[in-house]
């Protein structure tokens, strides 16, 4: 039978869709596959480079998958939990993206896919979308939370769809790479990458009255072709981020500030909690750490204390 190789730009269960050249081939998983990925959810990811068994009915079967560059991985929830759950792979860039309000900026959210993104060695940068609704104060705050994240050595972008702010900006920085949008529902994903390419139409509803928050118009991760060159994967806005792979001590190093100051505490597996003698608390008394950031890691290092029971929130 004919071998093709091609990228999976979604994944449904036991099949995935695989685009060849120009041609999407909806392909089955060979169950012997899922034994040698008995850690994760899913043996295949989006933006992995598969190689297919083209059949007669024009369907595909995955026979190999390439070894991958890296990829960005959740602790699963529900009845996996415990096991790997790979959202993408192959990444050049993440984006993490919040709005200006409804649903309204998580601080929280963004530290704990930011550490992720430094543990998994993924470089990565903050999208605060929907500035169009800020007010007067709102905007001063954002642009001072935006001026933080820079400062820290995170590149930040503030967004607007409705009125094009920063929209050449982002098409720049999406360009020839393979780049993730990343968050919660109702924060603009896919309006913004309905704005980057006509030939994405991505659907995008509004916020729930309800609730405050975002609906999911996003079901699975797809990866979509840019017309300028580069793909870029819109994500299901996610709700809860469960870390994997790293214990509470080395969690500090993922927090770049944090990094000078680790060498002058007296022990050498400080968790910055309860220590004495601790470099990262000592800098933070003298403002060179800010109060969020220290608030941030110290809810993070107590979900990893408690291990699986951490909800990832």
């Amino acid at each position: 039978m004919l071998q093709e190789r091609g990228i999976v730009i979604r994944s449904a269960g036991s099949w995935v869709d695989v685009r060849v050249g120009s041609t999407v081939v909806s392909s089955r998983i060979r169950g012997r596959m899922r034994l040698h990925h008995e850690n994760q959810t899913q043996p295949v990811a989006v933006g992995d480079q598969v190689r297919i068994q083209v059949q007669k009915d024009g369907s595909g079967v995955i026979t190999a998958i390439d070894e991958r560059r890296n990829c960005l991985y959740r602790r699963a929830a529900g009845r996996q939990i415990g096991k790997q759950q790979v959202l993408v792979a192959n990444v050049d860039y993440v984006w993490i993206v919040q709005a200006v309000r409804r649903p309204s900026f998580n601080l929280g959210t963004v530290d704990r896919l930011l550490v992720a993104c430094e543990a998994q060695g993924l470089p990565a940068g903050l999208l605060i979308n929907k500035t169009d609704l800020a007010s007067p104060d709102l905007w001063s705050t954002i642009k001072k939370i935006s001026a933080h994240y820079h400062q820290i050595g995170y590149q930040t972008l503030l967004t607007s769809v409705r009125e094009k702010k920063n929209m050449e900006l982002l098409r720049h920085g999406l360009s020839n790479k393979t780049s993730v949008l990343i968050g919660p529902s109702g924060t603009g994903k896919s309006s913004l990458l309905n704005e980057m390419d006509s030939n994405i139409n991505i659907p995008a509803e509004s916020i729930s009255p309800k609730t405050n928050k975002g609906r999911h118009t996003t079901a699975l991760a797809t990866l979509h072709v840019l017309f300028g060159g580069g793909y870029v994967v819109d994500t299901p806005g996610i709700r809860e981020f469960g870390l994997m792979d790293i214990e509470p001590w080395e969690l500090a190093h993922y927090f770049p500030e944090f990094r000078p100051h680790l060498e002058s505490c007296r022990y050498a597996a400080c968790t910055h909690n309860h220590e004495p003698d601790c470099g990262i608390k000592d800098a933070r008394e003298y403002n060179i750490i800010s109060d969020t950031r220290y608030e941030s890691y110290q809810n993070i290092l107590q979900s990893l204390l408690l291990g699986e029971r951490d909800t990832g929130r």
